[in-house]
C-alpha cells in the first residue's frame, strides 16, 4: 500500500468508518441472484485486487501489503435482499444508511455489493461497498465501468479459473520492507535526473507549496459553532437527489463559473436551508468551512490506488440571494485554485514516502484517539465530486439509470456530501450521523430546489 492507502486504513476506528459506496439503481426486471452473481465472478480477472486481502507487516516495518485470499469466497461478498411494499426511494435510503453502518470484514477482501429487490416500477438496485484504502472515487467510477457493460446485449463469459499465489511468510515481509526502506531514497535519487524539474522547477515547486501552507493558516481558527458539527456515532442515515447537467450548463452560461461552482452553491443554500431550520444564527459573514478532495491523478492513469489532494472551502451559508451565493463560490474557487493548496498536499504524499511506515499507525490511533474525546471544529463537513461516465452501463441486459453516491464521516463532521455525474445528469449522495443528521432528507430537497431557482433565474438574465 502507498502511505495514504494505508491511512486510510489506519483511521478506521469503530466511528469512523473508512468504507465508499454507491448505489447504482437498473431498469427491470431484476435478473436472479445467481445470474449476477454469475456476472460479478466472471468480472473479477479484470480486478485482481477483489480477491486480495490486507496483510499488516510484522513489527509494523512496512504499510500493509495486498496478499491473495486462499479461501476467497464469492458468496461472502455477494449479499441478496430486499425493500419493504412499496419500494419507494425513502426505503432504498434507509438500507443503504445500515448497509454504510457497518464496517468491512478485515480478515477477507474489503468490498461487498448487495442485490436490492422490490423496488417500485420493477427497478432493482446493486449497492457497491468498498474500503477506501483500496479506491479512491475516480478509481471507483473506473471500477464500475468494469464490473458493468457499455452494450446492452453484451455476453456474459464463463469465469476463468482462478488459483490463489502462495501468500509470503511474516519473515518475507519484514525483509521487502526493511529492503524497500533502504532502497526507497536511492531510487527517488536516481530518478530525478530523469523526471526531476530542474533548478528552476524546483524553485517554483518550494514556493507554491510555501504559498499553500501559508492558506492552510486559517484552519487554526475555528469557525463559528454550529450544530452540524460534534460528536459522531457509529450510525449513518443517507438521503439521495439529482438535477440535470443541462440545467447546471445553462446556469453556468448566465452567471459564468464552473459546473462545481453551481454545484457547491447549491449545497451551500441546502445547508442554509438546515441551519435555519435549527434554529442557528446565520449572517452574511457565517461560512461552511469544507475539505473538498481533488484528483492528482494523471490523464489515463487507472490504477486503485488513492491519488488526492485537498482544498478547504468556505461554503457562503449566510448568504441569501441565490446569484450572490454562486458568485461568493466562484470567486472562492478561484482564489483557491491559485493558492496551491493542492500542491501542499501533494508535497506531504511525496513526503510520506520517506517516513519510517511505523509512524503512521501510532500517529493516525493517536489522532483518532484525541478526535474522539474533542472533536474538531476546523473542518465543518466534506463535499466531493467524481466525474463518471457519460454513457449509459448495462448489467445482464438491464440499463443502470441512477448512479448514486456515498461518503464517509469522520470526528466533527455530522453530515457530508457526495457528487457523481453519470449519463446526463448530476447525482448526490448525503451522509448523515444517525443521531445528530434527521435531516438529511432536507439536505436534499433543498439541493433540488436551489438548482431549480437559479435555473429559473438564469432563464431571465440578460
Amino acid at each position: 500500500m502507498s502511505p495514504l492507502d494505508a491511512l486510510f486504513l489506519h483511521l478506521e476506528d469503530g466511528i469512523s468508518h473508512m468504507h465508499i459506496g454507491s448505489c447504482a439503481v437498473f431498469e427491470g426486471p431484476p435478473p436472479s441472484f445467481a445470474e449476477l452473481s454469475d456476472l460479478i465472478n466472471s468480472k473479477l480477472v479484470r480486478v485482481p485486487r477483489y480477491r486480495q486481502k490486507v496483510r499488516f507487516v510484522p513489527g509494523g516495518l512496512g504499510h500493509p501489503a495486498w496478499v491473495d485470499d486462499p479461501n476467497f469466497d464469492l458468496a461472502s461478498h455477494m449479499v441478496h435482499a430486499a425493500v419493504p411494499p412499496p419500494g419507494d426511494e425513502s426505503e432504498l435510503e434507509n438500507l443503504m444508511g445500515r448497509v454504510m453502518s457497518q464496517e468491512l470484514d478485515r480478515r477477507r477482501p474489503l468490498w461487498e455489493m448487495w442485490m436490492i429487490e422490490g423496488l417500485a416500477d420493477s427497478r432493482w438496485a446493486l449497492i457497491c461497498k468498498v474500503h477506501h484504502c483500496m479506491v479512491d472515487g475516480i478509481a471507483g467510477t473506473d471500477l464500475i465501468a468494469v464490473l458493468l457493460d457499455a452494450e446492452q446485449d453484451a455476453v456474459t463469459c464463463p469465469a476463468e479459473p482462478w488459483h490463489p499465489a502462495p501468500g509470503p511468510s511474516d519473515v518475507h515481509l519484514a525483509a521487502d520492507a526493511l529492503v524497500a526502506m533502504g532502497l526507497r531514497p536511492i531510487r527517488r535519487a536516481l530518478s530525478w535526473p530523469r523526471s526531476g524539474p530542474g533548478a528552476g522547477g524546483v524553485w517554483k515547486g518550494v514556493t507554491d507549496t510555501v504559498q499553500g501552507l501559508r492558506s492552510f493558516t486559517r484552519l487554526l481558527t475555528p469557525v463559528e459553532p454550529l450544530s452540524i458539527e460534534g460528536r459522531i456515532g457509529t450510525r449513518r442515515r443517507w438521503a439521495a437527489s439529482r438535477c440535470a447537467l443541462d440545467d447546471v450548463r445553462v446556469i453556468r452560461k448566465a452567471f459564468g463559473g464552473s459546473s462545481n461552482d453551481v454545484i457547491l452553491s447549491a449545497i451551500s443554500a441546502a445547508f442554509r436551508t438546515v441551519l435555519m431550520r435549527r434554529g442557528d444564527p446565520l449572517d452574511e459573514a457565517v461560512v461552511l468551512r469544507s475539505l473538498v478532495p481533488v484528483s492528482i491523478r494523471h490523464s489515463g492513469d487507472h490504477t486503485l490506488n488513492n491519488q488526492v489532494s485537498l482544498l478547504i472551502a468556505d461554503l457562503p451559508v449566510g448568504v441569501g440571494d441565490p446569484v450572490a451565493r454562486l458568485e461568493g463560490v466562484r470567486t472562492q474557487m478561484s482564489a483557491l485554485k491559485a493558492s496551491h493548496q493542492v500542491d501542499v498536499g501533494a508535497a506531504a504524499l511525496a513526503g510520506a514516502e520517506f517516513l519510517p511506515p511505523i509512524l503512521l499507525p501510532l500517529g493516525a490511533r493517536a489522532m483518532m484517539s484525541l478526535l474522539r474525546r474533542h472533536p474538531q471544529r476546523a473542518i465543518n463537513t466534506v463535499t466531493t465530486n467524481v466525474p463518471g461516465p457519460q454513457f449509459p452501463l448495462y448489467a445482464l441486459g438491464r440499463q443502470m439509470v441512477e448512479y448514486l453516491p456515498f461518503v464517509p464521516l469522520s470526528h466533527g463532521v455530522r453530515i457530508g456530501v457526495a457528487i457523481v455525474s453519470y449519463n446526463g445528469w448530476f447525482s448526490f449522495g448525503i451522509t448523515g450521523d444517525y443521531e445528530t443528521a434527521a435531516d438529511v432528507r432536507v439536505m436534499a430537497a433543498g439541493i433540488v430546489a436551489e438548482i431549480a431557482a437559479l435555473r429559473t433565474l438564469a432563464t431571465k438574465a440578460p
